[in-house]
């Protein structure tokens, strides 16, 4: 099974489309009248698609078990061609499309097999996804290459060449994953005069996005988040919170880090803690949808 461990939990929904045609007239009469021998085909196939919705990941091995949140069959039919469409929801990781696809090809089996009686020309004429929402793979944010960032490095032992950085390289390759392009990087002690030139140096070169790796925690050399904090003129707490939470649900000592987050004049300035788990942990929490602040700002649609 993939590894959804560091998948965000949004809402995702999904439908599906089945489609079964009939060889007659005389056939879609006996629907429409209720008359067929084995019961009402809707009921029994919405029963037996809600069944299968449920039971998908029973039934495809490499899919995860999932909540479902909402689920509906609809169907609709033209000349001699009936149209299945399963919808489902789930505030989850991962989506929801194959659980409509399932409903809707068990609801087309069980129509074709409560057809059979009255009509040996039936056929299932094909299954499909017809929309997918939530998650990652809907999100389409091409401004995101024009975006200009930076990544700091918060470390004493870095620093002084006693260390080597893996955080800060991990960032960086993180943010390219993300559609940047344009990303700096630089490391400095864990001293405030050091963390606020490379904070200043980088809101002078028009950097958009700056993030701090490292310092975030409780010893006395743990300062990055004070430092920074005179700069904020907005301050967004939420950007943090929703980071500790979601690392929290991992590591439990995840609320102990101090990372703040807002703007400095234009430019957005996260910071993170300096452990690798930590970094990737902050940005599959936060990202893309963080980068939605630079269109909220500006008034623009998002």
């Amino acid at each position: 099974m993939v590894d959804i461990t560091y998948k965000s939990t949004t809402l995702r929904k999904a439908i599906a489309l089945a489609t079964i045609k009939v060889s007659s007239e005389h056939t879609i009469k006996l629907i429409e009248q209720r008359q067929i021998p084995k019961g009402d085909i809707f009921e029994f196939a919405r029963a037996s698609a809600l069944l299968a919705i449920k039971k998908t990941g029973d039934m495809i091995p490499d899919c995860h078990p999932l909540p479902v949140e909402y689920a509906a069959i609809r169907y609709t039919h033209s000349g001699l061609e009936i149209n299945i469409e399963v919808e489902v929801h789930t505030i989850y990781k991962t989506g929801v499309e194959v659980e409509a696809m399932h409903g809707a090809s068990v609801a087309a089996l069980v129509i074709y097999d409560m057809l059979k009686p009255v009509d040996k020309q039936v056929e299932i004429r094909g299954i499909r996804l017809l929309e997918k929402r939530g998650g990652k793979s809907n999100e389409s944010l091409p401004w995101i290459e024009q975006l200009k960032a930076a990544v700091v490095v918060c470390s004493d032992s870095v620093a002084k060449s006693n260390k080597e950085d893996i955080s800060g390289k991990l960032l960086f390759e993180l943010l390219e994953q993300q559609g940047l392009r344009d990303i700096a990087y630089s490391v400095v002690a864990d001293e405030r005069e050091a963390i606020a030139e490379r904070l200043e140096y980088y809101q002078r070169t028009g950097i958009d996005l700056l993030i701090f790796t490292g310092g975030t925690g409780l010893s006395k050399r743990d300062i990055t988040p004070d430092t920074v904090a005179p700069y904020l003129t907005t301050n967004i707490p939420g950007i943090m919170e929703t980071a500790r939470q979601y690392g929290q649900q991992r590591v439990k000592t995840a609320m102990l880090s101090r990372g703040i987050a807002g703007f400095a004049d234009h430019m957005l300035i996260l910071t993170l803690p300096g452990s690798p788990n930590g970094v990737r942990e902050s940005i599959a929490a936060l990202f893309p949808q963080v980068l939605h602040v630079f269109q909220v700002r500006e008034n623009t649609g998002h």
